[in-house]
């Protein structure tokens, strides 16, 4: 396929878009990492279904607002939350 200028662009968008998702997702889990060393620390269980119901109501507010699937937002959170739980259980069992 030949060279498109303007596919290209858009696409360079996309790239750093994602990396920049990837950065922010790193960083969120180096604090969920110590949210995990805090629990287990202090006997907390891993999953806060409370909590987790309250962040996802909330993304889906924020979703509607962006113009974005909710439920899209609801499954991604849904997918971030599962792997810190997962950590935070391995977390607490290593201790």
């Amino acid at each position: 396929m030949a060279h498109d200028p303007v596919l290209a662009a858009f696409r360079q968008s996309i790239d750093n878009i994602d990396a920049a998702l990837i950065f922010m997702l790193a960083e969120r889990f180096k604090i969920t990492k110590a949210v995990g060393e805090y629990k287990a620390k202090t006997a907390l269980p891993p999953a806060d279904p409370g909590r987790e119901e309250e962040q996802i109501m909330r993304m889906k507010r924020l979703a509607v607002d962006a113009d974005l699937d909710p439920d899209f937002s609801e499954k991604f959170l849904r997918f971030v939350i599962d792997e810190v739980i997962r950590h935070h259980e391995k977390i607490r069992d290593a201790g």
